[in-house]
């Protein structure tokens, strides 16, 4: 049954990939972004509407003036060293403004929400994989601010009912299949596209931070997923909502670890192109390993991830890349 869902930061890499996927599957799509670190040109489907998400007038003429089935949030702020930095504008963003959008809703009667977290709720692991009943002790306030709003979000639900999945991601990565849409942080700070804007020439070199760590080439592994399947299982999230299911935090990763060098190493495979490397020293707070335990969204959602070989994410990362160039 088609449904109604507004998506706040749309506009951005991962709302705008699941704009397309809603509209795919028949569902209305209405976004909200403020157009800081998202594109008009991303929204692919739906009504854009331009507005900031702490704006309570703005939210309640939105959700009173149309009726929402759900709203499903990817409007945070994501650098972990800007958050560091300028820790306030974390906690405005991710944590106040996002307290304004739930009070807004519940205003509405609007029940069913679907937030992108993050693995940074975990802070340094104690287990490798890591499943969701790892210690939550983010050390950083960008993992701290997704952390307050996961425990308000069971709180909420304990006192007015609204119902929620928090989706907890490891690493984000690749672009849209199709080539619509692709990665374009400014700045950025990914790996994966900043392997790729070397290979293209758009980047002198790449740095790795870090060699000696104990792993098997002496630099950090990450687990990395598909934005498409992380998408797909938004949409399993929310279609458990909607059929009256108990909400709850599931892990997305693909289960595998893959090192820096190895992510250089398929990048030059996959592109035929020479990827200078520079190296330097170890970032604070980066562990050796974080790699997800998601055998409970597997198990409960249903997800199966369909993209999941590194190879695949590169290559559609880098036709995003390529066509960009």
């Amino acid at each position: 049954m088609a449904r109604h869902v507004l998506v706040v930061g749309g506009a951005g890499y991962i709302g705008s990939h699941m704009v397309a996927l809603l509209a795919e599957r028949g569902h209305a799509v209405t976004v909200l972004d403020d157009l800081s670190s998202g594109h008009r040109d991303a929204v692919l489907a739906g009504e854009l509407v331009v507005g900031d998400l702490g704006d309570r007038a703005l939210l309640d003429a939105l959700l009173g003036g149309r009726r929402f089935d759900a709203v499903m949030h990817f409007a945070a702020r994501i650098q972990v060293a800007e958050s560091v930095a300028q820790p306030a504008r974390y906690y405005r963003n991710n944590v106040a403004a996002t307290l304004t959008l739930l009070e807004a809703m519940l205003a509405h009667g609007v029940g069913a929400f679907v937030f992108s977290s993050t693995a940074a709720v975990y802070g340094e692991p104690q287990r490798v994989p890591i499943d969701e009943d790892h210690p939550k002790a983010p050390v950083n306030p960008y993992g701290r601010s997704k952390w307050m709003v996961e425990q308000m979000l069971a709180d909420l639900e304990a006192a007015h009912g609204l119902r929620s999945v928090s989706l907890r991601y490891f690493n984000a990565a690749g672009a849209d299949p199709a080539g619509r849409l692709g990665e374009r942080h400014d700045p950025e700070t990914h790996l994966i596209p900043l392997v790729l804007q070397a290979a293209a020439g758009r980047r002198e070199a790449v740095t790795v931070f870090g060699t000696d760590y104990d792993t098997h080439d002496g630099t950090c592994i990450r687990d990395y997923v598909h934005v498409a399947d992380l998408c797909e299982a938004h949409l399993l999230a929310l279609e458990r909502l909607w059929a009256g299911a108990p909400g709850g935090a599931f892990n997305l990763g693909n289960g595998n670890g893959f090192s820096v060098r190895e992510v250089i190493e398929t990048a030059r495979r996959v592109t035929g192109r020479a990827i200078r490397v520079r190296e330097g020293p170890r970032r604070a707070g980066d562990p050796a390993r974080l790699v997800a335990d998601s055998r409970r969204a597997r198990e409960v959602l249903g997800w199966r991830p369909r993209h999941d070989a590194l190879e695949t994410i590169v290559a559609h990362a880098w036709a995003w890349e390529s066509a960009r160039a």
